[in-house]
């Protein structure tokens, strides 16, 4: 069996690019279906967060070309140009597949160094594969091994201390421009869990005026309650766009939900500027906002230069989690070698099982005739001779052929456990 991971990420790829494969909930599942029943694909867990999209596979036999089955995959998601794409695609198999998995859930492959958002995102996908019945022995220990692993890496290491989020940067990039945010009106666009973490880093930094849209009332009338803000009908938000100062995107909407036209409308009765800072996959904001005066938007890569990856304490433990990673991979390479030969004992173990069935068969019938212990002496004679005569044989063969002191040492721990 091969574990293969094929996928792109803020590293490799722009966000106008990231964003053409990012995936809603509905579409998760009807992609791992279609990938599942392939002859060749054992098990599949797909991660799409907005910073990466990435296939994790357990494949029979990989005999085609990785490049050619991460056009498939991704094909699958949208249409391409795949020589384009061949760039920004990176691939992993075996072992360094595993160490990937190990560094995305421990959060040392997250734009935010130690954030812990990730874990979560993981193994939402893993159950997820797992309820479609898509998660084989392989990926399954596989995975609830790296949830072990991140678990140690959070206990065992300070990689977490003072790790923030997507949603932190964007706060913490509104706090760059306005130098206070006491005072300031902020509009968020969402109820989910990224929205929930700006929302708390808004109110930690002294915002008062906050105020929440959600398509779905209730969700927003929730999340609003919780911090104190003020719930916005999604259809009037068209008259808040001149009432607030700074405008953070963070809806799951696979579309823009700030067009072009509605920001232009209301910058012309406005008067100071607009800040909106878009953290959403696919983007929230239509881009092309940025040309209308006065109005300042920032995305998700923007945020990589405003992210303070606290180069003291988190940067320090990058060493001890790596460490934690490479003990936990020579642990779960023991595993896959016993994998590899658990069929061959299996092999043996039945030849050896048909072999008794056959004799004391034939033992059984003589048991009536003649006299039971000789019987019982064949029977033992004839197991022995059957159960040792093809190893020997091959035995003979080897030493026929200079057998080397590394086999026959071999041939001992097998046979006598010397």
């Amino acid at each position: 069996m091969d574990l293969v991971v094929i996928g792109l990420n803020y590293k490799t790829t722009p966000l106008e690019l990231r964003e053409k494969f990012s995936l809603t909930r509905k579409r998760h599942r009807e992609i791992l279906k279609e990938v599942g029943p392939k002859s060749a694909v054992a098990g599949v867990v797909i991660l799409a967060t907005c910073n990466r999209t990435e296939f994790y596979l357990a494949v029979e036999n990989l005999d085609i070309e990785v490049d050619e089955l991460a056009n498939y995959l991704f094909n699958l998601i949208s249409d391409f140009d795949s020589i384009s794409l061949d760039r920004y695609l990176y691939s992993y198999q075996g072992m360094e597949m595993i160490e990937h998995l190990y560094q995305v859930v421990s959060g040392i492959d997250s734009l935010v160094i130690g954030e812990a958002q990730i874990l979560g995102q993981v193994k939402n996908s893993f159950e997820i594969s797992q309820e479609l019945g898509l998660v084989d022995k392989y990926l399954y220990y596989t995975f609830t091994e790296s949830f072990r692993v991140a678990k140690r890496v959070r206990t065992e290491t300070g990689i977490g201390i003072g790790a923030t989020s997507v949603s932190y940067a964007a706060v913490k990039l509104a706090k760059k421009i306005f130098g206070s945010l006491e005072g300031e009106t902020v509009l968020i666009l969402g109820a989910g869990k990224m929205s929930e973490l700006a929302l708390k880093s808004l109110v930690d930094n002294g915002v008062k005026g906050v105020m929440v849209a959600n398509r779905t009332y209730s969700r927003a009338q929730k999340l609003a309650q919780k911090f104190s803000g003020e719930v916005i009908r999604w259809k009037q938000l068209a008259d808040w766009i001149n009432k607030v100062d700074i405008i953070i995107g963070s809806t799951a909407a696979p579309h823009y939900v700030l067009h072009y036209d509605l920001v232009k409308k209301a910058m012309e009765e406005r008067r100071g500027p607009l800040f909106l800072i878009d953290i959403a996959l696919p983007r929230d904001i239509d881009p092309k906002v940025i040309d209308i005066p006065g109005v300042h938007l920032y995305d998700i890569d923007d945020l990589e230069g405003v992210i303070e990856y606290s180069l003291g304490k988190r940067k320090e433990e990058l060493a001890k989690v790596e460490s934690i990673i490479t003990e936990e991979k020579a642990n779960i390479r023991e595993w896959l070698k016993q994998q590899e030969i658990i069929p061959l004992i299996k092999t043996i173990r039945a030849e050896a099982n048909a072999i008794k069935k056959r004799e004391l068969a034939r033992a059984v019938k003589k048991l009536s005739k003649e006299n039971n212990e000789a019987v019982l002496k064949d029977l033992a004679h004839r197991l022995t001779n059957k159960l040792l005569h093809q190893p020997t044989v091959k035995i003979k063969e080897l030493g026929s052929d200079d057998i080397s002191k590394e086999q026959l040492s071999l041939i001992k721990k097998i046979f006598m456990g010397q």
